[in-house]
């Protein structure tokens, strides 16, 4: 009934309208504006985020995409001309003209809550869409927030908020929707797909893996150490796109390990588990799967457990087997395995054996290297000498390859993507004489 309804808003046109859409955007802008303290007291609640990461890595990046897409839709929602490929057409008007899809889903997962699921929602309002949004269950205080919220500042006709588990999803997922939009594992998003098939539905698939990070004898070993502990260890590891293995030259491992303990420290304090800025697993079941990572190879760093506060600590293994279980499942927690390699050739035969990853990373002051790790691997974005921070550039897309995912979004990319992208083309009505040629009775001389 509720995607009947909204399909029924759809169908009246008012999404399409460009008054509207700077409407809602605005009232978004407001809703995260107003409700700032909010939003962080459910994160933390959930994972125990601090509020500085929750500021800079679920509302900030929300607030970019508003303040770009708010000054410049006027321009996207334009008709592109496009060239003329000979004088046949010289008369001829031939453009792309952006059309919304019509009723879009957005499934979110628990590790960001806020930014995986208003993001997206900026592009799909920007592009005319009435959208559905799902909440991960998980994230129980942020998903009821989103369902209080959403009804209060959004036009309650065009978007609605579904709050529940599996079974809802799958509910959900019983109906034609014009495009969907998923964040989660590569498991769960192949259930996605397959249910998005049997209507033929476009989608767009946020997923993950292991994605890794070269350091070769060439980096900085404290700017590596920095950036990945950074990356590796915000939201305590539950990124998509966070430092999932290092392969690293045999020649600096030690004293990579050794600044990674130092800046760790400078971090989070001797203790981590007493630090304010330190967040925590999301639930007994993720603490219990990490933890049993643990068993297999030498922990040079960390290794404490606490499963009544969740708590992992920052953690280096080395010396560990290829087949090893740290290495065949996407982490998805502060434990960071080491692998050495003896020439970077190896270093890609290992990337390349395992499915595409969402990010690669290296840390080299070689060009050279750099370039041809960028050139004869494949992941879906590419970033050196730091870790994450393509992801925020939004005038990059964010999206996999493969098993990684499908498709792409942030910024423009995010109204391009929900958009469907319409070939346009307005014949000169005169001149009909020049069309002898191409109609009936075929002849010789034509």
């Amino acid at each position: 009934s509720v995607v009947k309804a909204l399909r029924s808003t759809f169908r009246s046109g008012v999404t399409r309208k460009l008054e509207w859409r700077l409407t809602q955007l605005k009232a978004l802008k407001k809703l995260a504006f107003e409700n700032q303290d909010a939003i962080c007291n459910a994160i933390h609640k959930d994972l125990r985020k601090p509020k500085f990461e929750s500021v800079v890595t679920e509302l900030a990046m929300l607030f970019e995409d508003l303040e770009l897409t708010i000054t410049n839709l006027h321009q996207w929602v334009k008709p592109t001309a496009v060239a003329k490929p000979n004088l046949l057409w010289a008369m001829d008007t031939i453009q792309m003209s952006p059309e919304p899809f019509g009723v879009m889903l957005i499934i979110v997962p628990w590790n960001y809550p806020i930014q995986l699921s208003l993001v997206p929602l900026v592009g799909a309002i920007a592009a005319g869409n009435c959208v559905i949004i799902k909440p991960s269950e998980i994230a129980t205080h942020t998903e009821q927030l989103l369902a209080d919220l959403i009804p209060k500042y959004l036009d309650q006709s065009a978007f609605a908020v579904i709050t529940g588990g599996v079974e809802e999803t799958k509910e959900l997922l019983n109906n034609k929707f014009d495009h969907i939009l998923y964040t989660g594992s590569t498991a769960v998003g192949k259930i996605i797909m397959a249910a998005a098939a049997k209507h033929l539905t476009p989608v767009t698939l946020e997923l993950g893996g292991k994605s890794p990070c070269i350091i070769d004898s060439t980096a900085d070993l404290y700017v590596a150490a920095r950036r990945i502990a950074w990356g590796k260890l915000i939201n305590s590891g539950q990124s998509c796109i966070a430092p999932d293995y290092i392969l690293i030259d045999p020649s600096v491992e030690q004293k990579f390990i050794q600044q990674y303990q130092k800046v760790v420290t400078a971090m989070h304090g001797n203790d981590p588990q007493k630090s304010d800025s330190y967040a925590r697993i999301i639930n007994e079941r993720h603490f219990d799967r990490i933890s049993n990572l643990l068993s297999h190879g030498e922990i040079a760093m960390g290794g404490q457990t606490d499963r009544q506060d969740l708590y992992i600590a920052p953690t280096i293994i080395r010396n560990i087997d290829l087949d090893d279980p740290v290495m065949q499942e996407e982490i998805f927690g502060p434990v960071l395995p080491v692998v050495t390699y003896n020439r970077i050739e190896e270093a890609i035969d290992i990337i390349n054996d395992r499915d595409k990853p969402l990010a690669l990373y290296i840390f080299s002051n070689n060009k050279k290297t750099v370039k041809f790790v960028q050139e004869n691997t494949s992941s879906g974005g590419f970033t050196s000498n730091d870790t994450m921070t393509h992801a925020a550039c939004n005038t990059l897309p964010f999206g996999g390859v493969g098993p990684s995912g499908i498709g792409g979004y942030h910024g423009k990319h995010s109204f391009d993507a929900f958009s469907h992208m319409k070939p346009c083309m307005h014949k000169y009505p005169g001149l009909e004489s020049l069309n002898d040629v191409r109609v009936a009775p075929y002849t010789p001389k034509k």
